[in-house]
């Protein structure tokens, strides 16, 4: 600064201030623009109200809990995205205890409800307030409340400290909700669809009080306990029972819309301090639930049925790992596609559930988070009010072209019923809680102590495993392992069940097929147990239809060509006694390409030690058998067949901004990344079915991914593609390629009653 002196001096004295002025203004706007923070609000904007905080949850101590922040008049938790011991530093200050010792994920202290107003919170710990701190901005979030982060405070108050924000000593909020069963012969019978309404308060359970209760808050007690709908209830039976007991009521004058998800969302009162003589007038509110055709037991399966014979649903989901999650579907002109997710929320996901005999909805997913979809997208701008009986009652805009892609598609999560199921089932010995040997248990009826026990290894594959992952709650299979020996960390030893085998859908082993009581297991030995090893994400593979129809063409190819061929077993067995090397084969030749649409990448079961060199292809198999292709009669029956071995699993090509992984150069590794597909050509060996031995008429092609299952995917519904074909001896005519699923019911038997070709002319 001595340069300047000389100037300072040759100015007056009012110049010199204005100069030292605006080298503070300066040096003043340099800092606010340096920080990481927005420049404090101006003069002329009002205060900025203060944060609230409070700890919520269940069960915790006094200074544990759930993290609730209370900004632009309305309770919101915090992500657990990027969330640190920093974090929560500054978060117990801020409630008045000294610090943290520690902070939970993975909502440990329970789910909240309504915003999320905080993620990636990013502090340094010092800060006397969390405005300070780095974060998305209020509201801005990509979480669900399964991801709510906790707090465990130091168990000391900061000196002196005085705030609103002490610990609450009234809960004056709701989140756990009950149904309490009292009718002898239902206490113990799940799922309980009738009983009196209880709110959690504090280490118990509490009472509301049942005047001006009406229909639309049963429909909502309903839909959060897993139930399309409600009914009437017998009061009087609840009366005499409420005069008989000593009850605690919390809440009364509840009134709701119907269209909630959460008894929270509805207006209500608390009654306040000394509440013996709450509800004088009235009794505790009792609800009735109708289950849904899933959950239905004894003669409600009747009622299913006849619903099914009413007509085939035309709403579903798919991709999702539990019963009552996934992308949803809508059936429009016979053909199944997706919903856009713009303006998909909680009324239109709730509309949805309750048309598929759920309950309200969860979660409204957008963005493809159950995995994109194929086909057409039906739908866009979705509004419903809440109140409506099916999702095609709603208000919503037919589709262009440029409006929606499938990374687009819209999912829900829904609440189903409480049936107790992974009550039934853990596992033993694995290295984290996804994976282990399972443990199932027998006899727990009655009041009975369960029997835990193991379960024969023999014919338990990938469909099993699914569903033993499902009961879990632990999201989809990865593995289904027949062996376990090395996970012998339990003292349970005993086989309990054998035989099992399921289809896949099921929600508990015991709704699969079994030996039941009378065990049947080759090896009985631990090491022979059942295993599984699950995951929250898996792949999902489908051929691309179009593409097997434009490329479809006969090729007579000679024998000497084949040798390779013929030694990777491509071509029928006739071919064994043919005069070698004189001659040709027919051959029915097509290019497929199979995409990864779901949510986790598609890898080979086998490690790479265990893959098989191919000498005559000069590459390495990865999978015993990845593809079947059939041709089949109309009636089913296969009149030849050329399955084939994976040559490899590699990236051909991605979509946008997806980067290739795995590519089969080198002894590569192998697989399909989400978001690609491998592309195998027309013209490469194998890539046909050898039709000599087929006689001309209609027929159809059949091809199917991972025939045996060996690898795990979230849904294999998807996995077979079916074409028309007619064959005159000479030429041969491609036509309706679709997804297995792709089609309606009815569209489906059109298909496979397929008259014949009069000519060449595909209408």
């Amino acid at each position: 600064m001595q340069e300047y002196r000389p100037s300072l001096r040759a100015m007056g004295q009012r110049g010199a201030r204005a100069w030292r002025e605006l080298l503070l203004l300066l040096g003043g706007l340099w800092m606010c623009g340096s920080g990481a923070q927005p420049t404090p609000p101006g003069p002329t904007r009002g205060p900025v109200p203060p944060l609230k905080f409070r700890l919520a949850g269940y069960p915790r101590k006094h200074n544990e809990g759930r993290i609730e922040v209370f900004y632009n008049e309305e309770w919101g938790t915090v992500c657990d995205d990027d969330f640190t011991l920093a974090n929560a530093q500054v978060f117990c200050r801020q409630l008045g205890f000294a610090g943290a010792t520690g902070w939970a994920h993975s909502a440990k202290y329970g789910k909240g409800v309504g915003r999320i107003w905080l993620d990636n919170v990013n502090c340094a710990g010092g800060e006397k307030s969390i405005r300070d701190c780095k974060h998305r901005g209020w509201g801005n979030s990509d979480c669900s409340h399964e991801e709510d982060a906790g707090v465990i405070c130091k168990d000391e108050r900061i000196p002196g400290f005085k705030d609103s924000n002490v610990i609450e000593t009234e809960q004056s909020h709701v989140e756990e909700v009950r149904l309490r069963a009292v009718v002898s012969g239902t206490r113990r019978r799940l799922p309980v669809t009738e009983g009196i309404v209880e709110v959690r308060y504090k280490d118990g359970w509490a009472q509301i009080c049942d005047d001006g209760w009406d229909s639309k808050n049963s429909r909502v007690i309903c839909g959060m306990m897993g139930f399309p709908a409600e009914k009437k209830v017998n009061r009087n039976f609840y009366k005499l029972f409420a005069e008989r007991q000593q009850l605690n009521y919390r809440l009364h004058s509840v009134s709701c819309t119907g269209t909630e998800v959460h008894l929270s969302m509805c207006t209500f009162q608390f009654y306040r301090g000394n509440a013996s003589a709450a509800c004088s007038t009235g009794m505790p509110a009792v609800v009735s639930c109708v289950p849904g055709p899933l959950f239905a037991t004894g003669g409600a399966q009747k009622k299913k049925q006849r619903q099914q014979q009413q007509g085939q649903p035309r709403i579903r989901l798919k991709g999702g790992a539990k019963a009552g999650e996934g992308r949803v579907e809508v059936l429009k002109n016979n053909e199944w596609g997706t919903i856009c997710d713009d303006r998909w929320n909680l009324l239109s996901a709730s509309v949805v559930c309750r048309e598929l005999g759920f309950g309200s909805a969860k979660e409204a997913l957008t963005g493809a988070r159950m995995g994109q979809g194929t086909g057409p997208i039906h739908l866009n701008e979705v509004q419903c009010l809440g109140t409506e009986k099916s999702l095609w009652s709603c208000p919503f805009k037919n589709i262009t072209q440029e409006d929606c892609k499938h990374t687009e598609d819209a999912a829900v999560r829904c609440n189903i019923p409480y049936m107790g199921y992974e009550n039934l089932i853990r596992l033993s010995g694995g290295r984290s809680r996804f994976e282990g040997r399972v443990e199932v248990a027998v006899g727990a009826g009655d009041g009975d102590e369960p029997r835990w026990g193991l379960v024969c290894g023999e014919g338990w594959g990938t469909l099993e495993a699914m569903v033993a992952c499902r009961q879990l709650g632990l999201g989809f299979a990865n593995h289904g392992l027949q062996e376990t020996w090395y996970w012998d960390a339990s003292n349970v030893t005993e086989m309990v069940l054998s035989g099992v085998k399921c289809e896949g859908h099921e929600l508990s082993l015991s709704h699969c097929q079994h030996h039941g009581s009378s065990l049947n297991c080759r090896n009985t030995g631990t090491r022979f147990a059942a295993g599984v090893i699950c995951s929250e994400t898996a792949s999902d593979l489908l051929l691309h239809a179009p593409l097997v129809q434009e490329t479809a063409y006969i090729e007579d190819r000679p024998l000497h060509m084949l040798y390779c061929a013929a030694e990777e077993n491509c071509l029928s067995s006739s071919a064994r006694h043919a005069n070698w090397p004189y001659g040709h084969r027919r051959l029915l030749r097509f290019s497929s390409q199979i995409h990864n649409n779901g949510r986790a990448d598609f890898r080979p079961k086998a490690g790479r030690h265990s893959w098989v060199w191919h000498e005559c292809h000069r590459h390495y198999h990865s999978m015993d058998i990845f593809t079947h292709y059939d041709i089949l009669t109309p009636n089913g029956t296969k009149v030849a067949e050329g399955h084939k071995a994976s040559f490899c699993l590699e990236d051909t090509e991605c979509e946008e901004d997806v980067a290739k992984r795995y590519e089969c150069a080198n002894f590569g590794e192998q697989g399909i990344t989400v978001g690609c597909w491998d592309l195998y050509r027309h013209d490469i060996d194998c890539q046909w079915i050898d039709i000599t031995d087929v006689k001309p008429g209609n027929y159809i092609l059949q091809v199917v991914i991972n025939p045996n299952f060996e690898v795990a995917e979230s849904d294999f519904t998807n996995n077979a593609m079916k074409c028309n074909c007619k064959y005159d001896g000479h030429r041969i005519w491609v036509h309706s390629c679709h997804i297995g699923d792709a089609l309606s019911e009815e569209a489906s038997k059109r298909f496979e009653q397929y008259p014949g070709q009069l000519n060449n002319q595909i209408s």
